[in-house]
Formats: structure tokens, C-alpha cells, sequence
């Protein structure tokens, strides 16, 4: 066939004798011109570069979107190229009915769809480098297009084309666009000017792209690579070379800060409350406010899903027609010849050209293309919204938080684990809705469009297949609520085991001193069987939902089959089954969905009920008095010379210093003058919030720059004094008065600007930050290396840093490194003092230190530190040693103030007082430490489904028992580890082995596993189909294959550094939530509350970042994965046409290509997570290697005597220990023989060994020289489980464990409810435990809160007592006891252990003067051994050093 422009078989053709406009022929070469001119003119534009033609604003990104109108001058040119597809493949269809070629029947078309392609590419060049002058091509381009279209639509009117002519339609409808695009070009001119003006207007970049830091570009870049993440590119790639990290995915932009979009709730939240503020009884709405918020991109958000829903049904259709023309195609090939070819001027109707197979499978392809990007940009949207909810909804929790009234947390109205569940579930569980929201409106759509087609498809029969979807729809709904039951009380179990494994960690030292490893190891696996059996339940009902996902539509297609065949009787045909069955599987997701749907707003619903008690919630008081502005200067850190204050006399007594005490010279008390008086409080009641006052009748002054002690007896209310100065307290009469009138002190040299207000405040509890240990200690302040060595000496810190793994950057707090009550409270006290502010409270700061520490803190760091500084003091103690040194004593007496003054005032004025604190006065007192034929179709479709349900179930059950076993042997190994490990691994690690690395072993990695073999099965069984009708289509897979294999090997590396941050960055945004709650007080005191809440945004915004780019980088491989799925349509389609012989096989390979889109990315997003979850396994496995501790003996339990060890005696030989093989000894070479029934005190400095001794008794350290033989029998030969359960030991911390007292004294159940009173009488509780309810049986709640510290120490001797052991070593156990009970204590030891050999290792000599033997030690070695007596008489002995000191 000849090739001509106008065609050769029509000589009519070249006549332009009725005019040269009037040659249809000439007309579309006319429409040639513009698109050669502009290619003549773009393409050496674009190909020489103009490199040399620098951008006029230095950018860094090449993403900034300069002009006007650029987003509409996109969408005009994508719909004018698929204008162009059309015009082309009319051209084509109507060529194709010509006798000869007719080239300007299409070729126009395809020059104008090239020249369109260069256009945009041109556009976005000129675009990033901002060159604007080079416009002026395209609008004259526009201009020539314009015309030369326009003078074709005249000349078809002319002709009286009608309407229903497909070509007519095309050009008016490209008029329409070219049109547009001018007014397009037009707009850039005039705001830009930058042609036909005087001034061009000048450009500023916005602010994040002039950042170098911001990296997230999907709001800057242009509408395709927004619509295909093609900026992602870079990044994915790049993982390959090296790991994505923080730094790689930079700083958010400032639309999507936590800061910005809390200002945007925070108003809409406001004006709610101004609105309800006359109601009395309404709540402002939190969902209006975040409809005010964030309500444009869910609608945004929401039209995208419309329009995707609306092409979805573009497939059916698509099918049905191509199979329709198909077989029309081979009927009409048998019964007619080739029909006689018309003229030149044929013009083709829409409904020919739809009926062309060829045509549909393009359409079928652009519609999938166009969908797909659609629901992408669709779940983009509201995931990027989502994310600033949550963003904001966090800092308005963490706003809150720093205001809540401390009485709320205290009497339990908010507790620290509901403000967690907040944080880290009710804000995710409104961001889930929000990502859902969508879903909500547009399944009814969806679900009436779907049985409207399937009605003209089907007719009634349709209505019978509808009907069994809805009347099976609340089987899903009851599995899903099924689900949901299951899925809570896995929660309640895996909480139980988790607060279980946390007490094991917290006393494991306890619980492996006292043999009951066991007890405790049982009932976690108690707790863990059932909560296996509700995972199990789980795994079924999820089984169950895809069971039923797979069922319900299988069931819709066979009963509407059925009926239509008995209705009709007639076969179906097969473009109507296809087209039905793609129908019938469209409208079950939607119903699917429905029930999650449901479910995620009634969970949300619940979410903004409890967000809303919580913001309504009770607040502290608005302090004006100090004002809240912390600029602070460090002037005043000079070296710590001159005055010495009186140094502490330890040659004498207590006593007489006490009497000759005279009022140091110091500066003299002016009491009536104001400007002496810091603080002062008249007539003061306060409460936490009962409406009881706790404190009453308060009148109280803090003189300036000195020292008030507050003392008193626990319990008396000298801590809530503190708080009800600082605010933290109801007031419920009377003024806290904080003076304000600037000191000016001649005697300072150096000026200084302190901040006034801002109170340096060491709480009763200590409480640390997850941070470092010198972060801890300057919390915020600028460093000074001379000042923080001052603060670190002053609290003899450096010897506990330099024993720490990385000295003062070793991380502390929950997460970090275990240290004793002692070092957390010196790292407080240190904290408070290296603040540079003018007044400091101290609560208490001595209860955990022994005296050495305590005096060397209160010479160094107080006397010399503070006072020199002049800073005011006020100091909560119970050391009345350290009264003389005070220059105003308040004390107190059960909630008021028994008397207020200098140490001489009340020497004189309350002689009994006076007295009374004589006798105590060398005590100390309390220390505080988660078809077609129906038959065989049902047959096959029932067996698909059965074996659907058993494989889903296989799968779970066995991921199951793979989690089961890794529990067991990680909680069995870990239990049984040395002590070593517990003292250098971070708790918080080894407990995320148990919560988080648990869950996803427990929960995520089975369905993960059983959801990829499915998705990779259906991926074969579709290409194995498609294949088996069109064998050709296996040539156009290899490519396809080719870059899908690319695709995911990108994608699953950069997914799991994404993964991996995104968890990385939440843990600490969680903690920093909890931390806060815990120091709320500590916070306010010190006002550092705008610090804390920046750190906040900072946590929050980098999190958001990491969870933003993985949604990013998962939308990228969805639309890659989808336009890859299109592909295989497209090729589907073309390949059955062209070489297809039934068209059964080829509705039924498209169907099949059609479901492959969705299961390609669930394959590699399923890859992905499996990948980033076996990492859990990993690290549980790391732990599995460890050394467990020795428990076989060398002797069988049996030979060891029951009553061993009958008299309690105890050699000593030459004992080395070491507390790992690679460490120095902590023991050498020690010698030792203690008698049957001797008491004997062991003491020494800090670090001399003495409690390495006493772990050396349970050999809970390794003995690797010389043998310690209890009666008669070497230890090291016994196996541990024995040698522990036969010896009682009291610690210093006191530990007690959830349960009932009866469990803590005896969780073996061996003794008899009398041993058990008896041991509580000994230890002074048995009239407390009777008061309460339920006698032995009442209830302790964790770490024992509900007791005080000192009556927690008291059952821990109870413990021992109940364990009728011939052997008892007590460390430091009374330390926590007022002297009164001390007292008592002492003499009980000596009565009830009259015939048992007693330890006691001391800080305090005094505790020991009785005993019949003292051992003194250090360094590891023991200096002195012999009775007190003898040891006092010799006056070089080091133990009467010791005892002089501790006078």
C-alpha cells in the first residue's frame, strides 16, 4: 500500500479550487507548523545548555517553583497529551478503514504530542534555573497552536460535522486547552514581568529551601515527581552506599513542625473554649478544632480518593468491552469478507472508536495509571496531615503536662501510665482514623456505584449477589470486634508479664540472694501461657477475616450466577462474567474495610474523650511572684578562696559544740528588715488537694543568704513545706511572699545577674534524665569546667565517675546504667548546687550517704559552696548533728510549726526540745531512694478457600511456637545470669528485649510471613495464567521482571534504615514524656519548662521527619510497583488481542492482571518488614550466648545435711575474688575465722570491699583463690540453689515486690501464719499490718510505694527473720530507720539472734560498738580484726578513728 499525506485513492485530494482553507488535506498540514516550530526552537535551547546562564537567586535545591500558574499549566498539558492519544488513535482507527494510507489523519496528532512532551520538559528547565525570558517561546507556540486549531474547528462547522463525530469533539476540546495555556502564559507575564514591563519582579525562595538542612522536597518539587516521589530517587539509591541516618534525612519543613501546627490546634482549641465558655455544662469539641486545623487536606485528600474510586470501575468496563469486541471481532472475521473501504472522508463516532479492542486496553491502561496515582496521592495527603495532628495534639499533651497540679499525679487522678497511654496511643490511635478518615465517605460511593453497574450487567441477579455480601458483612464485623477483644486482653497479659519481668529485673540481686529465681521465673510463665492462648485466639480470627475476605466474594459471584443461569436460561456471556466478578471483587474491599473503619472511630472517639478529661483537667495556680525569666550569666563562678566557714570540730562531742555554740559572726539576723527576708509565708493552709489542709497556720520567714534547716520527724510535712512554697500545693488560705527587691551585697566584687525567681530544688526521690551524668548535672546551664569540678568535689562524685564504663558521659537515668540511692541523690544535690540561682532547697540530701560523704558534702558543698556564694538555703534534714551550723532552724510537728529560730532562741525558749534533740544527737534518721460450570467452580472455589484458612493458620500457629520457645529461653537465661551483667547492661535494654523485640516476634512477624506467601503466591498463580492464554506475554515479562527486581532491592534497603530511625527517634520522644511527668517538681522549681518543651518539639519534629520519609518511601514503591502493574495489564491486553484465540482465556488473564497491582508492593513491603522484624529475633538471640551463672555443685543436694548450717560458723582462708575473670580482685588473699553465734562488724570507706565480702558468703562474685568453709563444708563445693535458700541477708535497698505482705515475707508458702506474726513483731510492723485491711493478706503495690522507705527496710528484716537461718548478714540495713526504731532494732538483734552468727556491714560505726568482733577493712585487705574493746583501747587503731568521726 502506497504512502501519501493525503492518500492516492482520491483525486480530490490536492483540489484547492474552492479555496485553500477549504482542503481538509491542507488544514491538518497547517496544524503541523506550531509544533515544528517550537522543536526547531526548544530543542537547541535545551541541548546546547545555557550553563553559562546563571539563576538570578542562589538556590541550593533545584526544586523551587518560580512561576504563577504552575500546578494548572501541568494538569492543561497531561490532559492535552491524552487529548493527543486520543486524536492519535482515532487517526489511526480511521486509517485503518481507508483504502490507502492517509498520514495527516495522524501524523499532526503525533507531532503535537511530541511538541506537548518538549513543551513541559522545557518549561520545567527554564523553570528551576528561573530564566523566565525564554517563556516567550512557548506563548507563541500557545498563540500558533491556538489559531491553526480554531481555523480546523471553523472549517468542520463549515462542513456541518454533527457533534457525535469523535474528531469534531477532540479539536473543539484542544481549542478549549490551547486557550487555557495562554491565559496561562499570559498570568506569568503579568505577575512576573518579565517582558513588555519596566521592572521585573524580583524572587525570594521560601525559608525552608534557603535551609540546606531541609531534605523533605515533596512540598517544593513540580506536580510529576510530587505525584511520583521522583525527588525520593537520590536518597533510595544512596542507601545502597551507606546507611540512611538523621543527618541524611534533615530537618522538617516549617509547615509540618510539631510548633507550627500546634499554634494552628492550639487556636481552633481556644476559640472552641471561648465558644462553650458561658455553657457551663459543654466541653469544648477537640473534633472541631481539629476539623478547623487540618479539615482542608482530609477534603483535598478526600476528592483524590473520589476520583480514584470512580476510575477504579474504568476496569471492569474496560474488560467486559475488549472481551465483547473480541469475540465480535472473530464472529464477523468468519462470516464476511473485507468490507469495502470508504472514502476520505470518513469520520469515526465515539461508539465505533470504543468498540475497538486495541483502544480499551490503552484506556484500560492511562485509567489504571491515573487511579493508582490518584490513591497515592490520596494516602500521601493523609498521612502528611496525620502526621502534624499528631505532631500538635503531643505538644498540647506535653503543654499540659508541665501545668498539671502535682496533687492530681499524687492522689492518683492522673497517673504516670495514663499520661504514657496518651503520648504513645491515643495520639497514634487519631492518626490511624485520620488515615482511614477518607475511607468513611468514599466507600458508599463506591459501594452504590459497584452494584449499579453490576445491576445493568446482571439485572435482578446482580441484587441476589449484593444481598449475600451485605447479609455477610456482620460475620466480618463480629470477627473484627472478635479481633479487637483478643488483641486487648493480649495487652493486659503482655503488660501483667512485662510489670512482672520489670520486678524480677529491678530485685534480681534479691531474688538470686534468696534462691527464689524460680518462684518468680514460674509466674511470669504463667502470664505468659495465657497470654499465648489469646495470641492464638488472635491468629484464628485473623485467619477467620481472610478467610472470609477470599469467601464473600467467591459466594456473591456463585449465588448471582446460580440465579442468573435459572433465571435467564441462557449462558452467561463471558464479557458480562468477567466483568461482574472484577465488580464483585471491587465492592468487597470497601465492605472489608468497613468494619476496620468502624472500629478505628469508635477507638477514636474514646481517644478524644480521654485527650479531652485530660486537657480539662485540674492546674497549678499561676505563680506571678516569680517571674519567669531565666537569663542567667555565670559571673559569679570565681575560685573558691577566702572564707572558710568554722570547720566542723570533730574532737569533741556533739554536745558541747552544742552548748558553747555562739551565733557565727557572719552577718547578723535583722529580722524586721525585708530586705533580709526571702521567702515569707503568713498564715499559710495548705493541701494536695483533699480540701484537708496537710500543713496549717504556717508563719514562716527564709532569711536571705543563709542557711534555714527544717527538721522534724517523718512524716511532719517538712517536704510539702517546701512544695507549698515553690506552688505546688493548694493554698487554701493565707500568702507565699517572695521578696523582689534586687540585692545589692558590697561584699560581692564581682557583679552578678542571678535570676531571681528560678529555685535550684534537690527533691526527696532523686530524679535523673536519660542523659549523661554531667548532662544531669548542669540540666541546661552553660558548662564551666572550674565551677562543675567544684560542684563534682563538693558531692565526692569523682571517684563514682571514674569508676562508671565512660566516666561522666555515661549514659544514666531509666535507660542507662544502674547506680546506688546514694549516687543518683549526690548527682542531684550536685545538680542543684551547680545552678546559678539565688535560692536553693534541699530536701533531704544526706538520707542515702554514709558519714564520710555526708560531712565532706555538707563542709565542701555547703558550707564553703553556698555560703560563699551567698546564696539562700533552705535544707530539709533529719542530721541534727549539723544544727549548729544553721542560721535559722524552722521545726516542725505533724503539719504546723512547733517552733521558729536561732539554735540559741530555742536553747533558751524550749529547754525540753533542746534536750530532746541532745539525746538524739548522734542519730541520723531516713533515706529515700507492651463460573461456568457451577458445580465445578464451587468445588474449585471451596478448596481454594479451605486451603486458604489452613495455610494462613499453619503459618501463625508456627510463628507462635517459635515465639513461645524464644521467651522461655531468653527469660531462663536471663534470670539465671550473673549479677555482673545486671550492674553493666542497661535495664531498660534487656527489658526491651522482653516488651518491644517480644511483641514483634509475638505479633508482627507471623502475620508478616503469612501475608508474603500469600501475596507471592498470587503474584505466580496470575503470571502462570496470564501466560497459559497468551504465551507471548512471557517476552514482554523479562523487562518488566528486570525492573521490579531493581525496584525492591532499592526500596527494601532504604525501607529499613527508614524502619530502623523511625523506631529509633519515638523511644526517646516516649521517655522524655515520662521523665518530665516523674520531675514534674524539679522542672518548675528550676523553670526550665521552655527548655523541656523544645527539646520536645525537637524529639517530636524528628521523629515525624523519619515517620514521613518512610510513608514517602513506601508511596514511592507503590507507585512504581502500580505503574509496573499497569504495564503488565497494558502488554496482557495487547499480547491476548493480537495473538489470543479465546475469549474466555482472555477475560480471564486480564481479571488476573487486574489483582496483581495490589499484590506486587504487598510482596515487597512485606519483604521490607520481615527484614526490619527479624531484627527482633537477633537481638533476643544475642542475648541467648551469654554465660549463665554456675548452679551444679560438686556435691549432691542430697549429701548436705537439712539443718546445715546447724551452729554458724565461718572460716575464712585466703579468700580472692574478683568480680570478672578480666578484672582486678575487689578481695585478696583475706583470712578470717568467726566463732558460732559471734556478732561481728565488718566496716571500712566506701570501696573498701566490705559488701564484695558479703557477696562473696553467697557467691554471687567469683571466688577464683582460697575458700570460704561454712560448717565444715567448703561453699564452692554446694550447688547455689542450696547454699542461698540456707542464709539470710537484709539489704541496703529495701525491695519489695507487688503482691500481699504474706508473699513478700514468703513467697515459698512454707511458714505458718505465727512465724509470720512473730518476724513482724521482732521487726516493730505487727501492729501496723494488723490496722490494715486484710492483715497479711493486704495488698503491696509496686517497688512497695505504698509503705515508707523506713517501714519498706523494716520488712525487709521481717524477710530475714522469717528464713530461720544460723547465718545473717546484714548490709547497711538501718539505714533508712529513725533512731528511735534504730534503737529498738538493735537490741531485738541481739535477743532474737542470741545463737546466730550475725554480719553486720556498717557505714555508721556506732551500730557496731556492741559486737564481739570488729573487721576492718580496705582497699580489699583487712587491716584489723578484734574486739571493739580492744580495738578502742589502742590509740592508732583506725576503727577508733572511725568512731572519734562518728560522734
Amino acid at each position: 500500500m502506497k504512502v501519501a499525506f493525503c492518500g492516492n485513492d482520491n483525486a480530490s485530494a490536492y483540489d484547492i479550487s474552492a479555496g485553500v482553507l477549504k482542503n481538509v488535506c491542507f488544514v491538518d498540514a497547517l496544524n503541523l507548523v506550531p509544533h515544528v516550530f517550537l522543536l526547531f526552537i526548544t530543542f537547541p535551547i535545551l541541548f546546547i545548555g545555557w550553563g553559562s546562564q546563571s539563576s538570578k537567586v542562589q538556590i541550593h535545591h533545584n526544586t523551587w517553583l518560580h512561576f504563577p500558574g504552575h500546578n494548572l499549566r501541568w494538569i492543561l498539558t497531561f490532559t492535552l497529551l491524552f487529548v493527543h492519544v486520543c486524536e492519535i488513535a482515532e487517526g489511526i482507527v480511521s486509517d485503518a478503514n481507508m483504502k490507502s494510507r492517509h498520514l495527516h489523519l495522524f501524523l499532526p496528532a503525533m507531532m503535537g504530542f511530541v511538541a506537548a512532551t518538549t513543551a513541559i520538559v522545557y518549561y520545567h528547565n527554564i523553570e528551576t534555573s528561573n530564566f523566565p525570558k525564554l517563556l516567550l517561546a512557548l506563548f507563541v507556540y500557545w498563540i500558533m497552536a491556538f489559531v491553526t486549531k480554531t481555523i480546523k474547528l471553523v472549517r468542520y462547522c463549515e462542513d456541518g460535522v454533527p457533534l457525535s463525530q469523535l474528531r469534531f469533539c477532540i479539536t473543539g476540546i484542544m481549542v478549549i486547552l490551547y486557550g487555557l495555556l495562554m491565559a496561562v502564559e499570559i498570568n506569568v507575564i503579568r505577575v512576573r514581568r518579565y517582558v513588555f514591563f519596566m521592572n521585573p519582579q524580583k524572587v525570594k525562595p521560601p525559608e525552608d529551601l534557603q535551609d540546606l538542612g531541609v531534605r523533605f522536597l515533596q512540598p517544593f518539587v513540580n506536580l510529576l515527581s510530587k505525584a511520583t516521589y521522583w525527588w525520593m530517587n537520590t536518597l533510595i539509591i544512596s542507601a545502597h552506599k551507606k546507611p540512611i541516618d538523621l543527618k541524611a534525612i534533615g530537618k522538617l519543613p516549617i509547615a509540618m513542625r510539631a510548633l507550627t501546627n500546634y499554634v494552628c490546634l492550639k487556636e481552633a482549641y481556644e476559640e472552641q473554649k471561648k465558644e462553650v465558655a458561658n455553657q457551663p455544662n459543654k466541653i469544648p469539641s477537640i473534633w472541631l478544632a481539629m476539623y478547623r486545623a487540618f479539615g482542608r487536606p482530609i477534603l483535598l485528600s478526600s476528592t483524590f480518593r473520589y476520583l480514584a474510586d470512580l476510575l477504579g470501575f474504568a476496569g471492569p468496563l474496560c474488560i467486559s468491552g475488549i472481551v465483547d469486541s473480541f469475540q465480535n471481532i472473530n464472529q464477523n472475521d468468519t462470516n464476511t469478507t473485507e468490507k469495502s473501504k470508504e472514502t476520505s472522508t470518513s469520520y469515526l463516532s465515539s461508539q465505533d472508536f470504543l468498540g475497538n479492542a486495541y483502544v480499551l486496553a490503552v484506556l484500560l491502561f492511562l485509567a489504571l495509571i491515573l487511579q493508582r496515582t490518584f490513591l497515592q496521592a490520596s494516602y500521601y495527603v493523609t498521612i502528611e496531615t496525620g502526621i502534624n495532628l499528631r505532631g500538635a495534639l503531643l505538644a498540647m499533651i506535653y503543654n499540659k503536662i508541665l501545668r498539671l497540679s502535682t496533687s492530681n499525679l499524687s492522689m492518683g487522678e492522673m497517673t504516670l501510665g495514663q499520661i504514657n497511654n496518651l503520648v504513645a496511643i491515643e495520639t497514634n490511635q487519631l492518626m490511624w482514623f485520620l488515615f482511614l478518615c477518607p475511607n468513611l465517605w468514599a466507600m458508599p460511593v463506591q459501594i452504590i456505584m459497584g452494584v449499579i453497574l453490576l445491576y445493568n450487567l446482571l439485572r435482578v441477579s446482580a441484587l441476589v449477589g449484593a444481598a449475600v455480601i451485605v447479609l455477610l458483612a456482620p460475620i466480618q464485623y463480629f470477627i473484627a470486634t472478635k479481633l479487637a477483644e483478643a488483641q486487648k486482653s493480649t495487652l493486659d497479659y503482655s503488660t501483667e508479664r512485662l510489670k512482672k519481668t520489670n520486678e524480677i529485673l529491678k530485685g534480681i540481686k534479691l531474688l538470686k540472694l534468696y534462691a527464689w529465681e524460680h518462684i518468680f521465673c514460674t509466674s511470669v510463665e504463667e502470664t505468659r501461657t495465657k497470654e499465648l492462648i489469646s495470641l492464638k485466639t488472635f491468629a484464628l480470627y485473623t485467619s477467620l477475616s481472610i478467610f472470609m475476605n477470599a469467601a464473600i466474594p467467591i459466594a456473591a459471584v456463585l449465588a448471582t450466577f446460580v440465579t442468573y443461569e435459572y433465571q435467564n436460561e441462557e449462558t452467561l456471556k463471558p464479557a458480562q462474567a468477567f466483568a461482574s466478578l472484577s465488580l464483585f471483587h471491587i465492592l468487597v474491599t470497601p465492605l472489608f474495610l468497613l468494619s476496620t473503619v468502624v472500629r478505628f472511630a469508635v477507638k477514636a472517639v474514646i481517644s478524644v474523650q480521654k485527650l479531652n478529661e485530660f486537657l480539662i483537667s485540674d492546674e497549678i495556680g499561676d505563680d506571678s511572684w516569680r517571674t519567669a525569666e531565666s537569663s542567667v550569666t555565670y559571673e559569679s563562678c570565681k575560685k573558691h578562696t577566702g572564707l572558710h566557714t568554722k570547720a566542723i570540730n570533730r574532737k569533741q562531742p556533739l554536745r558541747h559544740q552544742l552548748d558553747s555554740y555562739e551565733q557565727p559572726p557572719r552577718r547578723q539576723l535583722r529580722p524586721f528588715e525585708i530586705d533580709d527576708i526571702a521567702i515569707k509565708v503568713t498564715n499559710g493552709y495548705f493541701s494536695w488537694g483533699s480540701g484537708l489542709a496537710t500543713l496549717s497556720n504556717i508563719n514562716i520567714r527564709i532569711p536571705t543568704g543563709q542557711m534555714t534547716m527544717i527538721v522534724g520527724q517523718v512524716g511532719c510535712g517538712k517536704s510539702s513545706l517546701l512544695l507549698a512554697i515553690l506552688g505546688e500545693m493548694q493554698t487554701l488560705e493565707g500568702k507565699v511572699h517572695w521578696n523582689n527587691i534586687n540585692e545589692t551585697d558590697p561584699s560581692c566584687d564581682t557583679t552578678r545577674s542571678r535570676n531571681r525567681y528560678s529555685v535550684a530544688y534537690a527533691a526527696q526521690k532523686p530524679w535523673l534524665l536519660n542523659a549523661t551524668v554531667e548532662e544531669n548535672i548542669i540540666f541546661g546551664s552553660p558548662f564551666n569546667k572550674q565551677r562543675y569540678k567544684a560542684v563534682t568535689d563538693a558531692c565526692s562524685l569523682q571517684p563514682d565517675i571514674d569508676l562508671l564504663p565512660f566516666g561522666d558521659q555515661t549514659e544514666i537515668g531509666e535507660r542507662g546504667i544502674n547506680l546506688s540511692g546514694g549516687q543518683r541523690q549526690r548527682i542531684c544535690v550536685a545538680r542543684a548546687l551547680y545552678q546559678n540561682t539565688n535560692i536553693v532547697f534541699l530536701d533531704d540530701p544526706f538520707s542515702a550517704l554514709d558519714i564520710h560523704l555526708s560531712d565532706h558534702l555538707m563542709q565542701e558543698g555547703i558550707l564553703k559552696f553556698l555560703q560563699e556564694d551567698k546564696r539562700t538555703l533552705i535544707l530539709v534534714t533529719h542530721k541534727l548533728q549539723y544544727l549548729p551550723h544553721a542560721d535559722w532552724i524552722i521545726a516542725m510537728k505533724d503539719g504546723y510549726v512547733l517552733r521558729e529560730g536561732t539554735l540559741k532562741d530555742i536553747q533558751t525558749k524550749d529547754v525540753e526540745l533542746y534536750e530532746h534533740w541532745k539525746t538524739l544527737m548522734n542519730r541520723q534518721d531516713q533515706e529515700l531512694e507492651k463460573s461456568y460450570h457451577v458445580a465445578v467452580f464451587s468445588m474449585l472455589c471451596g478448596a481454594g478457600i479451605v486451603l486458604c484458612l489452613i495455610t494462613s493458620l499453619t503459618v501463625e500457629w508456627m510463628g507462635l511456637t517459635a515465639a513461645k520457645n524464644l521467651h522461655h529461653n531468653l527469660l531462663n537465661k536471663i534470670i539465671l545470669g550473673p549479677i555482673r551483667f545486671f550492674d553493666t547492661t542497661p535495664l531498660g535494654l534487656i527489658l526491651n528485649r522482653f516488651s518491644a523485640d517480644t511483641n514483634i516476634i509475638d505479633q508482627h512477624i507471623p502475620p508478616t510471613l503469612e501475608s508474603l506467601t500469600r501475596s507471592t503466591l498470587l503474584c505466580l498463580s496470575a503470571i502462570g495464567m496470564i501466560s497459559y492464554a497468551t504465551p507471548w506475554f512471557l517476552v514482554a515479562l523479562v523487562p518488566l521482571g528486570v525492573a521490579f527486581y531493581f525496584i525492591q532491592k532499592y526500596f527494601r534497603v532504604a525501607s529499613k534504615d527508614l524502619q530502623e530511625l523511625d523506631d529509633s527517634t519515638q523511644l526517646p520522644l516516649l521517655c522524655h514524656f515520662s521523665e518530665t511527668a516523674e520531675g514534674l517538681t524539679t522542672i518548675r522549681a528550676f523553670r526550665h519548662e521552655a527548655r523541656f518543651k523544645q527539646h520536645m518539639l525537637e524529639l517530636t519534629d524528628t521523629n515525624n521527619i523519619a515517620y514521613l520519609f518512610l510513608s514517602a518511601a513506601n508511596r514511592w514503591l507503590e507507585v512504581r510497583t502500580d505503574y509496573l502493574g499497569a504495564c503488565i495489564v497494558l502488554t496482557a491486553a495487547v499480547t491476548s488481542i493480537t495473538y489470543g484465540s479465546d475469549s474466555g482465556l482472555l477475560g480471564l488473564g486480564l481479571l488476573y492482571a487486574l489483582t496483581i497491582t495490589n499484590y506486587l508492593n504487598w510482596v515487597v513491603r512485606n519483604l521490607a518488614d520481615l527484614e526490619v522484624q527479624m531484627g527482633a529475633v537477633k537481638k533476643v538471640n544475642s542475648f541467648l550466648t551469654m554465660e549463665s551463672e554456675n548452679y551444679e555443685g560438686t556435691m549432691d543436694p542430697s549429701q548436705v545435711p537439712k539443718d546445715w548450717p546447724q551452729e554458724g560458723e565461718i572460716k575464712i582462708e585466703d579468700l580472692c575474688v574478683r568480680y570478672e575473670n578480666n578484672l582486678k580482685p575487689v578481695l585478696k588473699h583475706v583470712k578470717a575465722y568467726i566463732k558460732p553465734g559471734q556478732k561481728v562488724g565488718i566496716c571500712g570507706r566506701t570501696g573498701s570491699g566490705k559488701s564484695s565480702l558479703s557477696l562473696a558468703f553467697f557467691r554471687m562474685v567469683d571466688i577464683f583463690d582460697g575458700k570460704i568453709v561454712i560448717d565444715g563444708i567448703d561453699i564452692c563445693k554446694l550447688p547455689l540453689h542450696t547454699l542461698r535458700s540456707r542464709l539470710s541477708i537484709i539489704l541496703q535497698d529495701p525491695i519489695l515486690f507487688s503482691g500481699s505482705i504474706r508473699f513478700n515475707l514468703d513467697p515459698e508458702c512454707k511458714c505458718t501464719d505465727d512465724r509470720l506474726w512473730e518476724a513482724l513483731e521482732i521487726a516493730q510492723l505487727k501492729n501496723m499490718v494488723k490496722s490494715l485491711p486484710g492483715g497479711l493478706d493486704a495488698v503491696v503495690t509496686e517497688g512497695g510505694e505504698n509503705f515508707s522507705v523506713g517501714q519498706r527496710q523494716l520488712f525487709c528484716l521481717a524477710r530475714a527473720f522469717v528464713r530461720k537461718s544460723s547465718i545473717l548478714i546484714m548490709d547497711e540495713a538501718t539505714a533508712s530507720i529513725d533512731m528511735a526504731t534504730e534503737n529498738i532494732l538493735q537490741k531485738v538483734v541481739m535477743t532474737a539472734f542470741v545463737d546466730r552468727t550475725v554480719v553486720t556491714i556498717a557505714h555508721r560505726v556506732h551500730t557496731i560498738l556492741t559486737a564481739d568482733l570488729v573487721i576492718v577493712m580496705k582497699r580489699g585487705n583487712i587491716l584489723e580484726n578484734d574486739t571493739p574493746e580492744n580495738l578502742l583501747s589502742r590509740e592508732d587503731s583506725i576503727f577508733a578513728s572511725f568512731v572519734r568521726a562518728d560522734m
